[in-house]
């Protein structure tokens, strides 16, 4: 296989500075306290603030270098092919309101970066769906039909700016993009101060309801009369979101292309597997073309490298792009019935907050979460409250659901006998990673570059599963519910909130 080329690490972060809140020192007090620093927290926290709430955000690393800081960052209603099964499953009306409600986060982000003059590579572009086989166009055309029934700027095209032909596209005129860190990073500099905080490197240990709530970190203790968690899939074990949901990874190259032969417009291909997200952002005077795609359920693909070596070659096939400036991989939690889950945690909590499931979209659905959170604890009214209502009773009895939850137990089960026969750190050579048993433990091992082994118990500390290694990342991933460590055993991406335990060589 041809080597990777390119930063691993996300455009969006490393073209912008690194971050230095304070972590938690002393127990505090606030109005609301809000777990998660990305694009839901910072949302509802400047949208609370600006009402009057004292605000507390707290980040387990540094702010915006979790799942918002690794996404494509497009702000769009359209989101792939779903208007036409939506009204099928829901009907016309909640439809509507679904349409509706993305649209309002777009025009949110646009009023916000036009009235603060926020400097995020901001602009309005036309979103596309395209098919390259006729056999599709049905699909895309029935898209359109929904589309236009339920309001949406949605026509049909059969010719883009892309440099290869196209059967057909449904387009949505008048959507964005921008650079997400910059966007969330002026919010984040105006949530401190006047009895608000934001706190970083504060992992969030355990949320009790009360009056007033108990947040407790590792650094201590935070008291909220609410509690937003926007942790992507809810750090707590009620609510079972874990099993109503589950976790895809996808994966994102980028490459400088000649601003003449770069592509107008944000698109992704209509299939549901193995399509791609393709747009262009500006880079210091340059473009840089970002390609996304060969998405899967989490812990499901070892060989990951492959991922990214699939886009660098479609990328060279399709845009006669050369070598690649970055390369980086996110991770999103997709709904069983397409609909993202905000509100109560459970029918039994009234000041905890939950925000989870945007299923590849988060952008959109983050904004309108942040907002419809705000206005859950403030106490107005909200018109999308209902449909996405996190307690309602969801389909588990779906294809999709049911097919997920066998993956689930056969791996709790199966997954224990990996490495079975594997007992010894010797057997690893340079840059390989095994799950062994060793004393009769399970042990995740990987051995690096250098010939340093790094042992930590391979049993997930959220609820069990054993972790399989993920090697583009350098990362042992959780397939049941999407947590994921460094390879030495640290949280990087919950539901889990405690390391893996290390084993001494």
């Amino acid at each position: 296989m041809t080597s990777l080329t390119g930063k691993p690490i996300s455009f969006w972060i490393d073209s912008t500075a690194e971050t230095t809140y304070p972590p938690l020192e002393n127990n505090i007090s606030v109005d609301v306290a809000i777990i998660g620093a990305g694009i839901v927290g910072l949302t509802a926290a400047t949208l609370l603030k600006r009402a009057g709430k004292t605000v507390a955000v707290i980040e387990s690393r540094q702010i915006v270098t979790g799942v918002s800081g690794h996404t494509t960052a497009k702000i769009t209603s359209l989101h792939q092919l779903i208007y036409a099964d939506l009204i099928k499953q829901i009907g016309e009306q909640k439809a509507r309101l679904y349409a509706e409600s993305n649209q309002a986060a777009i025009e949110f982000v646009a009023s916000l970066v036009a009235k603060e003059q926020i400097d995020c590579d901001f602009s309005r572009q036309s979103a596309y769906t395209f098919t390259e086989s006729e056999d599709d166009l049905e699909q895309i055309q029935d898209e359109v039909a929904a589309a236009l029934k339920l309001g949406l700027p949605a026509t049909f095209v059969q010719e883009t700016s892309l440099p290869f032909a196209i059967a057909g596209a449904i387009k949505f005129e008048n959507q964005a993009q921008f650079h997400i860190r910059k966007y969330l990073l002026h919010l984040a500099k105006n949530i401190s101060g006047n009895g608000s905080y934001l706190f970083e490197n504060t992992r969030v240990q355990k949320v009790e309801e009360g009056n007033p709530c108990q947040v407790e970190t590792d650094q201590g203790v935070i008291t909220a009369q609410d509690v937003i968690v926007a942790t992507n899939l809810p750090i707590l074990d009620q609510g079972l979101f874990f099993a109503k949901t589950y976790p895809s990874r996808s994966y994102i190259v980028a490459a400088k292309i000649d601003p003449a032969k770069a592509p107008q417009g944000m698109y992704i291909g209509s299939k549901k597997h193995s399509s791609y997200s393709i747009r262009t952002t500006p880079d210091n005077g340059e473009l840089l073309l970002l390609v996304g795609g060969e998405g899967h359920k989490v812990g499901t693909v070892t060989n990951t490298e492959e991922c990214y070596q699939k886009l660098e070659n479609y990328a060279r096939d399709r845009f006669n792009v050369d070598t690649f400036a970055y390369r980086w991989s996110n991770q999103d939690m997709v709904s069983f019935d397409k609909l993202p889950y905000i509100g109560n945690l459970t029918p039994f909590n009234h000041h905890i907050y939950v925000a989870t499931g945007f299923s590849l979209w988060g952008m959109s659905k983050g904004t309108m979460a942040g907002m419809l959170l705000s206005d859950l604890i403030l106490g107005q009214d909200n018109p999308y409250a209902q449909l996405y209502d996190a307690t309602r009773a969801t389909p588990f009895l779906t294809q999709q659901s049911v097919k997920q939850g066998i993956d689930v137990a056969s791996r709790w089960i199966g997954d224990r006998f990996k490495g079975l026969q594997s007992s010894s750190f010797s057997e690893l050579t340079h840059g390989e990673a095994k799950l062994l048993t060793i004393d009769n433990e399970k042990v995740a091992a990987y051995r690096d570059e250098q010939g340093t082994v790094h042992a930590v118990s391979a049993v997930c500390t959220h609820l069990a599963c054993i972790v399989s290694w993920n090697n583009a990342e350098k990362s042992w991933d959780c397939a049941c519910h999407g947590s994921r460590f460094s390879c030495d055993g640290k949280v990087i991406q919950g539901p889990a909130v405690k390391d893996l335990h290390k084993i001494v060589e």
